[in-house]
């Protein structure tokens, strides 16, 4: 495996002329001679228009050829291809898609590629219903199956394994394409070129070759070990994907009677009486005097008549019950912490398929003081599910006197597998597992390593790595997922020698042991005596999922481009999965690299519905982006989701998308106004509040990158977005006037009537043309369509190739005469703009137009206001159509306006 890049931050950015310089390809800030301005520009079909100009032009390949520090690389969330996407993904990958333009923007070379989670579970589940099939690997290869033209859920047709999956790269293939659209439609900034998917033979010869490292290392172990399992499925999962869902229950006391004579006896409380045969010890806390004469002594289950000891254990609460605890092997995972620390033996009765199954009573370790009994009552659980179980031994215990008064109805938090309908069990089975446990302290350094966005999320990784309980079981009793790359030798009697794997060589990768043959072997010996057999499970989706950095940069199979991407520059995700997929990546980059696999971890929320409850297909509570984008554009649905911030979770607003399509409008009528038939500019800023807006602008550019590199793209918007509104609504308006002034009516400080104009028209010109320019550029990662759309008016090249704004090249532009009087011409600005409010305030409410002439203001406030005011009296005069400006000291700004008296027509 190639080495980690050399460490460098996302931030190490170069001045905007060292890009250039380095980047001539990039698209130029300066104007051509005139603009091109659209007679009625419109929104309406921007995203086909644009999507097909840039990938003709190659808009967002990737720049192999870019060095090392000026690459950008994103760690992309795959979305799993189960069906259709919703508006929650919409949500966080346009939060990605914004730090990939503005990185861009900043003279990176943005490694942005899009990939598939198209193994696992929720793609076998919906193979089986859309095609009415299920899989069964001891039939034989079809090479001629079709599906049946009716399917049936019902009654599923058995196929073989390879047939199966045949289906499943079918249907996958076509949810990928159904999502490329979708995605090509939002405007994502992705380089297609570099498409993945976590099931294609790139991505599993990824995924073996680190297993078989890690094998080699001892890393990687198999074991047979309580395994958390799905019964419906059928398959181990892990404990990263559980969750806990309130079910009712009943809590019984039960009573076990002292072995040998002894007249006394032992009552617990469990709502797990099915389980009683499984028992192999109570425990009582070291401290509680209650149980004192019992510890050391044995016990027998009732019904079954097994000896169990009785024991202690810290973990035990006295106060819950009647401080004792039935150990079972296994009810949950506190039995596996007690089973595994006190050495206890295993007594398992829970089948995978979640019935009680047969157990050979009188054997070792189930001997029984009353072994005709035990048979006799364990063949009334015997085959029941788990539930039917339950209600059948608490009516034999209730015949047997052994329940002590009525159960205790309670509502508790029960394990699932997170798409799952039934609880988890706990089976013991054969299983593979990545070590954890004994880097639990070195993980934790790691997420201390690592910048987290927002940094309290940081929290939720290390409760995670310290409430772990066990190694990662990473393999599945599933069909469609990466093979674990191994065979295993069959003895004389054809019993498989687990402890013998056969490894398949790095040539043979990607190896299905399922079909492919071991070296030294032929395909003849498969399953016989003295033959071999294919491991025959595949790796959870996570242990390929953990590896998406290694496959993104083609880890082993393009060197060159994984030094240069590797570790990634921000892993991009939403909170809920840090336990599973930021955790595992962690791991999997510890393990194989000991270091980091990207330097950022940028968290968002989730979408809730009006209920504030998380949208999710489960729920049925979720909405589907496309009518969306077409109602609103993708624009404002992306203006949306960009206001959510930063791990918050955020409540879908279709109100919100209607503001963000206004957003995008005003965008085009700002730029018409300003750009169309615009006079010559000049050479500097000669009035002063053209420079106290640029000044103001040079302050939210800077906000802005600030934010942003702080993967903050929520705070970038809204300090632009304020601002342009501010922007279009009083300094547009106030310098109306100029803008279309040819003939000279202001003086050169803009504050009477004179010789002038020229010089002032050119200054506005001059600040309408750089302000664009620079709010063209700052919203362009929000607003790509109609910010590309403005921009091609004007300018050459794409927007999204343009360099980000530089405040400190604004600041400078503005020259000495602005730091000299910058506070007085910024308050000239700010007073101009309040008392313009006023005036157009008092028009409205008296229903008269904004062009309707005022005969009178007068202004109320401080001295030193009054005194800045005069600087934007003749703009505001125009603005206003205001005769007279009026001045008078106040403790409080107030405006009186009289407006002149309308005339007939």
């Amino acid at each position: 495996m190639a080495p980690p890049r050399p460490a460098r931050r996302a931030s190490e950015l170069r001045p905007a002329d060292t890009i250039n310089r380095l980047t001539p390809d990039r698209a130029k800030t300066q104007p051509p001679a005139a603009a091109e301005v659209p007679e009625r520009p419109t929104l309406d079909g921007l995203e086909e228009k644009w999507g097909e100009v840039w990938e003709r032009d190659g808009c967002y390949r990737f720049d192999r050829s870019a060095p090392c520090e000026r690459v950008f690389s994103i760690d992309t969330p795959p979305p799993t291809v189960s069906g259709s996407l919703h508006v929650g993904h919409v949500f966080s990958y346009t939060h990605t898609d914004t730090i990939a333009r503005y990185q861009r923007m900043r003279g990176k070379a943005v490694f942005y590629p899009m990939g598939w989670d198209d193994n696992g579970l929720p793609t076998e589940r919906r193979v089986q219903n859309h095609f009415g099939v299920r899989c069964d690997p001891s039939v034989a290869y079809d090479p001629d199956f079709s599906p049946p033209a009716e399917p049936s859920e019902k009654a599923p047709v058995s196929i073989s394994r390879p047939n199966f999956v045949e289906l499943c790269l079918r249907l996958t293939e076509t949810d990928e394409r159904a999502f490329e659209q979708l995605w090509r439609g939002l405007g994502l900034s992705v380089d297609w070129s570099m498409t993945y998917t976590t099931i294609g033979a790139p991505a599993q010869r990824i995924s073996q070759r680190s297993f078989l490292a890690l094998l080699e290392r001892g890393e990687a172990y198999q074991l047979e070990a309580p395994t958390l399992w799905d019964v419906d499925f059928q398959t181990a999962v892990a404990q990263a994907e559980l969750e806990d869902r309130e079910r009712s229950g009943a809590m019984n006391r039960v009573r076990f009677h002292v072995a040998d004579g002894d007249a006394r006896e032992a009552l617990i409380e469990t709502t797990r009486p099915e389980l009683i045969p499984a028992c192999v010890a109570l425990l009582a806390h070291p401290d509680d005097e209650r149980q004192r004469e019992l510890v050391g002594k044995e016990v027998l289950t009732p019904l079954f008549g097994t000896r169990v000891p009785v024991l202690t254990h810290p973990l035990v609460d006295p106060q819950k019950g009647t401080g004792l605890v039935m150990v079972c092997t296994f009810g949950d995972l506190t039995d596996v912490v007690w089973w595994r620390e006190l050495g206890l033996p295993v007594r398992s009765v829970l089948g995978p398929d979640g019935r009680l199954a047969d157990v050979p009573w009188g054997a070792a370790g189930w001997e029984s003081e009353d072994l005709e009994r035990a048979r006799r009552d364990y063949g009334e659980l015997s085959g029941r599910t788990v539930n039917q179980a339950r209600k059948r031994i608490l009516e034999l215990l209730e015949q047997a006197g052994e329940i002590v008064g009525e159960p205790t109805l309670l509502t508790r938090a029960v394990k699932f597998f997170e798409k799952g309908e039934r609880p988890v069990e706990i089976v013991t089975s054969r299983q593979w597992f990545f070590r954890t446990m004994p880097h639990s302290e070195a993980l934790i350094e790691r997420g201390r390593e690592l910048a987290w966005h927002p940094p309290y999320m940081r929290a939720r990784y290390e409760d995670w790595v310290n409430g772990l309980t066990g190694d990662w079981c990473v393999s599945r009793q599933r069909f469609f997922g990466v093979p674990f790359p191994l065979w295993y030798p069959l003895d004389a009697s054809g019993a498989v020698r687990h402890d013998e794997p056969i490894p398949a060589g790095e040539e043979q990768l990607p190896v299905d042991p399922s079909t492919d043959v071991p070296g030294g072997y032929t395909p003849e010996q498969r399953g016989q005596p003295n033959g071999f057999a294919g491991d025959p499970d595949v790796m959870d989706t996570w242990a390929t999922s953990s590896l998406t950095p290694q496959i993104a940069g083609q880890a082993g199979e393009d060197d060159e481009l994984f030094a240069k991407v590797f570790p990634m520059d921000v892993r991009p995700q939403a909170h809920d999965i840090i336990r599973t997929w930021l955790f595992s990546t962690i791991l999997r980059s510890h393990l194989d690299y000991q270091a980091l696999p990207w330097r950022n971890a940028a968290i968002s929320g989730w979408v809730l519905d009006p209920d504030r409850k998380k949208m999710s297909k489960s729920k049925g509570n979720v909405v589907t982006p496309m009518h969306l984008l077409e109602e609103y554009g993708a624009d404002a649905v992306r203006y949306w989701a960009a206001n959510g911030r930063p791990g918050t979770d955020t409540a879908f607003d279709a109100q919100q998308m209607k503001v963000g399509r206004r957003l995008a409008v005003k965008l085009l009528n700002a730029s018409k106004f300003a750009l169309a038939d615009l006079p010559p500019e000049g050479e500097s800023l000669t009035n002063p509040l053209d420079r106290a807006m640029m000044a103001r602008l040079a302050a939210v550019v800077a906000d802005a990158t600030s934010s942003f590199e702080q993967f903050d793209y929520a705070r970038a918007l809204e300090r632009v977005e304020s601002f342009f509104w501010w922007y279009c609504d009083y300094y547009l308006e106030l310098v109306k006037g100029r803008r279309y002034d040819t003939g000279g009516s202001q003086d050169g400080d803009g504050s009477a009537a004179g010789d002038g104009g020229g010089e002032e028209t050119a200054s506005v010109s001059r600040a309408l043309r750089r302000s664009l320019s620079i709010f063209q550029r700052l919203l362009a990662p929000f607003l790509p369509f109609v910010a590309e759309e403005v921009w091609s008016w004007w300018q050459e090249g794409s927007v999204h190739r343009a360099s980000w704004p530089q405040a400190g090249e604004l600041n400078a532009a503005l020259g000495e005469a602005r730091a000299a009087d910058g506070e007085l011409e910024d308050a000239a600005l700010g007073v101009a703009a309040d008392v313009l409010k006023e005036v157009r305030k008092a028009k409205s409410q008296a229903r008269r137009p904004m062009r309707a002439p005022v005969t009178r203001a007068v202004v109320q406030d401080n001295a030193q206001r009054l005194a800045a005011l005069e600087l934007g009296a003749g703009d505001l005069r125009q603005a206003g159509s205001i005769e007279t400006i009026e001045t008078v000291v106040a403790e409080e700004f107030a405006v009186e306006v009289e407006l002149a008296q309308e005339t007939a027509d």
